[in-house]
């Protein structure tokens, strides 16, 4: 039974009786087989000698050294394979399972988000046997922690997007959602021209609404984290749009 790539004692003991009984057995044939090989050698010479036939061919080699040694290398393979389990993290899906992060009332994203990037503890399932962050083998019970898994989260500034998107449905013919976004500059500017005579105030409602202006500090809106969000979809190295193939 494997347990987090790791074979437990009873298998362990099972492979390797037979491995060690079949290491016997091969052991033995080689031996048989290069003792046969010397006496027809010696038989060759001995009626080389008396002139009596040619020379029998001498075997250089056991054939069975070749099984020998795939013998020797399974051995040692499983016997490693045993004695070093897989790192926690190195765990397949359905070994572990990671909880929901714990969220900040105030930010709405994950507690203690750094860089974009906060942390969910997983717990890997019971009778597994790996190596926790402290490169301990440890045996789980499905209650311990093994490790904790990264997760994207947004850098917030105290933005509220449902303020910004009132600010401009309201009083956005004053230029108070700009003001209020880092903006004062162009919410002078519509306060001086009553919202560009309203045409500015519908658009700049229009981009807030859709969270493509966002606060000047570079910084994400607070929104509730499991509400509706805007994610923009990019094209990098790990997504990337394929040529559409064509019938």
């Amino acid at each position: 039974v494997m347990t987090g790539g790791r074979l437990d004692s009873a298998s362990r003991d099972h492979i390797r009786v037979p491995l060690a009984a079949l290491y016997v057995v091969s052991l033995g044939l080689s031996c048989s087989i290069w003792s046969l090989g010397l006496l027809r050698g010696a038989a060759g010479v001995l009626k080389l000698a008396s002139g009596k036939g040619p020379t029998l061919p001498v075997m250089a080699a056991p054939p069975g050294c070749g099984a020998l040694a795939l013998l020797c290398l399974l051995y040692l393979t499983a016997d490693r394979a045993s004695a070093e389990p897989l790192k926690c993290e190195e765990l397949r899906l359905g070994q572990y399972i990671c909880k929901d992060p714990e969220i900040s009332y105030t930010t709405q994203e994950p507690v203690k988000c750094t860089n974009y990037t906060a942390f969910a503890p997983c717990f890997p399932a019971p009778n597994i046997t790996c190596k926790d962050q402290s490169g301990n083998d440890t045996h789980f019970t499905g209650k311990e922690i093994g490790f904790y898994k990264p997760i994207y989260c947004r850098n917030v500034n105290g933005y509220s997007y449902k303020v910004a998107v009132a600010l401009s449905l309201f009083l956005g013919w004053l230029g108070a959602d700009r003001f209020y976004l880092g903006y004062p500059a162009l919410g002078m500017l519509k306060f001086c021209t009553v919202g560009f005579c309203g045409i500015g105030s519908l658009i700049d409602f229009v981009l807030i609404s859709m969270q493509i202006v966002g606060p000047s500090d570079g910084s994400s809106y607070i929104i509730d984290y499991y509400g509706a969000r805007l994610t923009r979809l990019s094209i990098n190295n790990e997504t990337f749009r394929k040529t559409q193939m064509y019938p």
